[in-house]
């Protein structure tokens, strides 16, 4: 990744920060049994990811963000290429979920196999039939804590 698109990542992580520091003033308490249900949907997708199950993985997405991307198999090359420690975590932690106007942000702190720390924020949506999908992801280096 060049200079160019780890600025505009970090410009969106930034953005991501300030728009969480807002939610943790107005967020409301995720019930456990959907606090469950969010953690499930990442893990599917991470669990699809480590066995390059792009189908599974493609299936964890919200219909939008199937329809931007267009394929299982982009899906796949784009985390592979630009979220490698997403594509394969060492260890994963959650921490709680915090939800506003039906969506939730779930952050999870990954170490990678070089034992560097990272903060992945997703954002989950929930769809018609109840279940969550992940409508985006961003990451940075986690320079505060180790997992």
């Amino acid at each position: 990744m060049n200079r160019h698109s780890h600025r505009i990542l970090l410009m969106a992580a930034l953005a991501l920060a300030a728009f969480g520091l807002h939610l943790r003033a107005t967020a409301e308490t995720l019930s456990e049994p959907e606090a469950q249900k969010v953690r499930e949907v990442i893990v599917a997708q991470l669990s699809a990811l480590a066995v390059d199950d792009a189908d599974k993985a493609f299936e964890t997405a919200t219909p939008e963000v199937r329809a931007a991307i267009g394929s299982s198999n982009r899906f796949l090359a784009m985390v592979r290429g630009a979220y490698p420690m997403v594509y394969r975590p060492a260890s994963v932690n959650f921490h709680k979920p915090e939800q506003e106007d039906g969506g939730v942000l779930q952050l999870v702190e990954i170490k990678d196999d070089d034992d560097k720390s990272w903060l992945a924020l997703f954002a989950l949506e929930q769809q018609p039939d109840r279940s969550w999908r992940i409508s985006g992801c961003v990451v940075a280096e986690n320079h505060w804590q180790v997992t």
